[in-house]
């Protein structure tokens, strides 16, 4: 098993290296603990490289996130301090393959969570404030054909990620009733609400936080945690422009370089 696990891991990373989507991994693990396993041991080379962890996300978390993907349960990965485009900015085209875009609500600690089980209290107390987000999910599997173990291993489909510049502290938004609009040149593309993240982004954080301390990897002061989708993903092209605004957090922006001939 260890070594399909490290042929998993060895597969994506040619993806990841060469810019060219392989084929699924599914073939070579069966379980959402072997796929994790593959993630770990993408995480502890990317770290022995120097990469710097930032935080993590939690995936499919809304059902028609989940109906997009064909899976129905949540799952995590890393993200890395290189993986951050400030507001506004462009994304290289390449720079994430197969590139989609969801619109999130973003959490910033200020306190470590490593309890085993944590309380909606403990987490609003480690929060220093929230902030909107656009996560940039890619693929590293040809044409997304992905199952749960897919995923996984492909650390959770992340990419990259933006974050809005003006924090808002908890007890001034309700995150759970707070609108989401997603729009490409003034064009309306996605909509939903905090309740589509598993009935309230917290409640997504907490089974983040609960996770990862139970695996050994619990969230830390200063990271940075994506909640998940609001509303449904969009496909994103070179040249395209797209602005997430969620009720209470603002808004922000990421663009995308267009393909040089």
């Amino acid at each position: 098993m260890t070594s399909d696990i490290d042929a998993a891991a060895g597969r994506l990373l040619g993806a990841y290296t060469s810019g060219v989507p392989c084929e699924p991994v599914r073939d070579l693990i069966a379980t959402a603990d072997d796929a994790y396993a593959v993630q770990d041991r993408m995480t502890e080379r990317w770290l022995g490289e120097g990469r710097r962890l930032s935080g993590r996300k939690i995936g499919l978390t809304s059902r028609a996130v989940q109906q997009q993907m064909r899976v129905d349960s949540p799952d995590f990965g890393m993200l890395y301090a290189d993986m951050a485009v400030p507001d506004g900015d462009e994304i290289p085209a390449g720079a994430v393959l197969q590139p989609r875009v969801e619109a999130e609500v973003a959490l910033v600690l200020e306190h470590d969570l490593t309890h085993e089980r944590h309380t909606v209290a403990d987490l609003i107390r480690a929060t220093a404030f929230a902030l909107p987000a656009i996560e940039i999910v890619g693929s590293r599997i040809r044409d997304w054909d992905i199952t749960l173990a897919d995923t996984v291993a492909d650390n959770a489909s992340s990419g990259m990620y933006a974050l809005g510049n003006r924090p808002v502290r908890l007890e001034d938004v309700d995150l759970r009733l707070c609108g989401m609009v997603l729009e490409r040149r003034g064009e309306q593309l996605s909509s939903g609400t905090g309740a589509a993240c598993l009935g309230h982004p917290l409640n997504a954080a907490l089974w983040l936080a609960d996770t990862l301390a139970r695996v050994g990897r619990p969230l830390r002061a200063g990271d940075t945690v994506l909640t998940g989708a609001l509303g449904p993903v969009v496909p994103a092209a070179p040249g395209d422009v797209f602005e997430a605004r969620i009720d209470g957090l603002g808004d922000v922006r990421v663009a995308f370089g267009k393909e040089v001939s």
